[in-house]
């Protein structure tokens, strides 16, 4: 290993063991003012509108990104542009996160009269709590640290850190007190895998009507292989006339049959097929139908209503073209 290797190898932990005694320090501050803040957001008719400048600012995005998608709306508001016509966009009903290390950041500064003004409780997170923007504040929670990562001490780096874990800790604080359930964050996330996982049912991706293969339980083993191949999905259901399952006829099925040497044009369908078939339900989820095929290796599922009666036909294909997979 070279002397270049190990020094940017050194330098790199070192940070990254700087940030995370900064993190740690973090705990003791999870106190009565962290539950006061978190009583003020819960209480919050509006919206939370999180404020920060420069590196504060990009952690401020995220912050409000975090809280909105796990049931706290909330959204970002550039200082610079507050004090130009955006202060507009907060009202009496809202709480206002604003994020400065420093707590003396000006174009904070010069809005905060206006915040005041308006009423709504101020929670912040600085680094210094004699600052300003602390001694205003409704709630101040302290995101000190001992030291920026940064060898210059310069370039925020541990403050930052300290500031997104503590935004973070906060979101899902309130998500758990507001009883936010994993399908309520599918619901705010339509367009992520996770969305299509936890929302996404049978009925909206199975195959329908004339695309259902299936056949009357007096068809031969030939007239199932005949609707199989004209349908495509590699197995054919067995129903009665009112369409309640009987059964199912796979290609598994097919290749048992073979083997016994049984004559496809006289043997009749409910001699060889299961009769004993997997079924959904067409209100189920998707991803659940997912472990019913993964838990029995199946490739397909028929879907049926309570009575048993035959709605459509899920396969395999169907959920990985939905992503579900």
């Amino acid at each position: 290993m070279s002397e270049q290797t190990e020094k940017l190898q050194a330098l790199g932990l070192a940070v990254i063991q700087t940030e995370a005694q900064a993190i740690r320090a973090l705990t003791a501050r999870i106190d009565e003012i962290f539950v006061q803040a978190c009583e003020f957001m819960l209480e919050c008719e509006g919206r939370i509108v999180v404020i920060g400048m420069g590196k504060s600012g990009h952690i401020g995005g995220k912050i409000a990104a975090t809280l909105a998608s796990t049931g706290s709306p909330a959204f970002f508001v550039h200082p610079g542009e507050a004090s130009h016509g955006d202060l507009g966009m907060i009202t009496a009903k809202d709480v206002v996160l604003a994020l400065s290390n420093s707590g003396e950041t000006e174009e904070i500064l010069v809005i905060l009269p206006l915040i005041k003004r308006l009423g709504v409780p101020l929670i912040t997170l600085t680094g210094n709590q004699s600052a300003t923007l602390a001694r205003a504040a409704t709630v101040n929670i302290d995101v000190s640290v001992e030291k920026e990562a940064c060898p210059l001490g310069l370039a925020p780096t541990s403050s930052t850190t300290a500031a997104l874990v503590m935004g973070d800790a906060l979101a899902i604080a309130l998500l758990e007190a507001k009883g936010f359930s994993a399908n309520d964050f599918a619901r705010s996330h339509p367009g992520g895998r996770l969305g299509r996982r936890l929302l996404l049912l049978t009925h909206d991706i199975m195959h329908t009507g004339s695309a259902i293969p299936m056949v009357p339980p007096t068809a031969t083993l030939g007239d199932a292989l005949v609707e199989m191949t004209h349908k495509g999905l590699g197995m054919t259901a067995i129903v009665t006339d009112k369409r309640h399952v009987v059964g199912v006829f796979t290609d598994g099925d097919l290749r048992r049959a073979l083997d016994k040497q049984v004559d496809i044009h006289s043997t009749i369908i409910t001699d060889v097929m299961t009769a004993s078939c997997k079924t959904v339900t067409d209100d189920c989820l998707a991803v659940e139908a997912l472990s019913v095929m993964q838990t029995y290796q199946i490739t397909a599922l028929l879907v049926v209503d309570a009575q048993q009666t035959l709605r459509g036909v899920l396969h395999l294909h169907d959920l990985l073209r939905a992503k579900v997979i």
